[in-house]
C-alpha cells in the first residue's frame, strides 16, 4: 500500500506581496504527476488547504480542478488545518464520490477510509482528524465518562486533551477492527497538530491556548496501534516522536517557502510505504522550487558588486550595513535585485547593539509582553497581571480563528 502525504498548501498566500497562485499550480501538477508515476494508492492531506477561512476565488477553482485530477487517478482523504473553515472545506463531502474523502467533522473522527488493496480486501485505513481547536472541540468530545448529575464530561482545555479525547475514539475502533480481522492491516492517521518536539517555522499561525500550543507524542501511542501519523501545521518537513515508542509521525512540511525563515528547508512530499507489518520505507520527493529565498547582507558599495551576482534571480530579504541610510535605496537595491521581497536599513554598529533584544515570530507573546513590562517598569508582571495579559492575547487569537 502506497501513500502520499502532503499538508499545509495555503492556497491563496502571498509572500510579502507577492502572488504564489502560480508557485501552487506547479506543485498541484508536480502533485499529479507524481501520483500517476508512483502509482500511488492514496493521498492524505493533513490541513491547511487554503490560506484563510473564505479563500479567493482562483484559490477554489485551483483546488477543485486538483481534487478532480487527483481522485481520476487515486484515492483522496483530505482534513481541514487551523487556517481552513471546516464547515466551508466540508461543504458538500456527503455528495462527493468515493475516491475523494473530505473529513471536516468531529463525529466522525472513529470511522476510517478504507483504502482497496490489490487483492480487493482492506489495504489500509485511514483515520482523520479536523484541527480540533480545545474551545470548539470540547463539547464535541465530551463522553464517555459521566460526572455525578449525569453529564458527559468535557475532555480539558487544552490542544493534548482534545487529541487524547479523539485518539480514544480511534483506537477503539482500531481495536475492534483487529480483532476479527484474519490478517493485520496497516492504520494511518492524518491529524493537524503541534508535535512536541517539532521545528516551528515563522509562518505558522500561533495556536496557543493557556499558554500550550503543542500535544505531546505520546498521545498517538503505542507503536504497535497506528502505523503512521501524517501530521500537518508546521512547515518544515521532519519527523518527530520517540522512535521505536511511537508510531512513525512525520510532518510533510509546506511545498512553498512562506518566510525567510525556510529558506533551508526542502520542501518535499512523503511517499510511504506500508505493509502488515507498518512503514516499510519512507521517500521524500522533492518539491518544485519557484524561486530560492536567500538572505544578503552588506554595504550597498558590495551588494551592487559582482559579490551577489548568483543571487539576481532569488527572492531576497537585502539587509544594507552602511552607516548612513543611503539616498534611494530601495530603487538602486532593486535595480540590482529585481526579485528582492524586503530591503532593510540596518547599520551594522547599531544591529550589534540591539541584537540581544531581537524579538521574533516564533516567541511566545507573553513572554515578549513580560520582557517589555520589565524592562519599561523595572519588575516582572505579577500572576494578576500575566493573567490579564494572557485573556487579552487569547480573546485576539479567538476573533481569528476559522468557523
Amino acid at each position: 500500500m502506497r501513500i502520499l502525504h502532503t499538508s499545509d498548501w495555503h492556497l491563496g498566500r502571498t509572500l510579502h506581496g507577492v502572488d504564489l497562485h502560480g508557485a501552487h499550480e506547479a506543485f498541484l501538477d508536480h502533485l499529479v504527476e507524481l501520483v500517476r508515476a508512483e502509482r500511488v494508492e492514496a493521498v492524505v492531506v493533513a490541513g491547511d488547504v487554503y490560506d484563510r477561512a473564505v479563500p479567493p476565488v482562483p484559490s477554489v477553482e485551483l483546488l477543485s480542478d486538483a481534487l478532480a485530477r487527483l481522485s481520476a487517478l487515486t484515492r483522496v482523504v483530505l482534513t481541514p488545518g487551523n487556517h481552513d473553515s471546516a464547515a466551508r472545506l466540508g461543504f458538500g463531502s456527503a455528495l462527493y464520490r468515493d475516491r475523494l474523502s473530505v473529513r471536516s467533522l468531529i463525529s466522525g473522527i472513529g470511522e476510517p477510509v478504507e483504502i482497496p488493496g490489490a487483492d480487493g480486501g482492506t489495504g489500509a485505513l485511514v483515520y482523520a482528524l479536523p484541527y480540533l481547536d480545545p474551545d470548539m472541540s470540547r463539547d464535541a468530545l465530551a463522553g464517555p465518562e459521566v460526572d455525578e448529575d449525569g453529564t458527559p464530561v468535557r475532555p480539558a482545555r487544552s490542544h493534548e486533551a482534545v487529541t487524547a479525547a479523539a485518539l480514544r475514539r480511534v483506537r477503539a475502533d482500531l481495536g475492534v477492527r483487529r480483532a476479527g480481522a484474519a490478517a493485520r492491516v496497516p492504520a494511518v492517521l492524518v491529524a493537524h497538530a503541534f508535535v512536541t518536539g517539532g521545528a516551528a517555522s515563522e509562518s505558522e499561525r500561533d495556536i496557543r491556548v493557556g499558554g500550550v500550543d503543542s500535544v505531546p507524542s505520546g498521545v498517538f501511542g503505542p507503536a504497535d496501534g497506528l502505523d503512521y501519523v501524517a501530521l500537518g501545521h508546521l512547515h518544515g518537513p521532519q519527523r518527530v516522536g520517540r522512535e521505536g515508542t511511537d508510531p512513525v509521525m512525520r510532518y510533510a512540511g509546506s511545498p512553498i517557502a512562506f518566510s525567510f525563515s525556510e529558506q533551508h528547508h526542502h520542501k518535499s512530499t512523503a511517499l510511504i510505504d506500508l505493509g502488515a507489518d507498518g512503514v516499510r520505507t519512507t521517500q521524500l520527493i522533492l518539491a518544485p522550487v519557484p524561486r530560492p529565498l536567500a538572505d544578503v547582507s552588506g554595504t550597498l558599495e558590495q551588494l551592487l558588486g559582482p559579490a551577489f551576482e548568483d543571487r539576481a534571480g532569488s527572492w531576497l530579504r537585502v539587509t544594507v550595513t552602511d552607516d548612513v541610510r543611503p539616498e534611494q535605496l530601495w530603487a538602486r537595491v532593486t535595480r540590482r535585485f529585481p526579485h528582492a521581497l524586503v530591503v532593510q536599513h540596518q547599520p551594522a554598529r547599531a544591529r550589534e547593539r540591539a541584537q540581544a533584544a531581537a524579538v521574533t515570530a516564533t516567541q511566545d507573546p507573553l513572554e515578549v509582553a513580560a520582557q517589555f513590562l520589565h524592562a519599561a517598569g523595572g519588575r516582572a508582571p505579577d500572576d494578576a497581571e500575566l493573567a490579564v495579559l494572557r485573556g487579552a492575547y487569547e480573546s485576539v487569537l479567538a476573533n481569528q480563528r476559522s468557523a
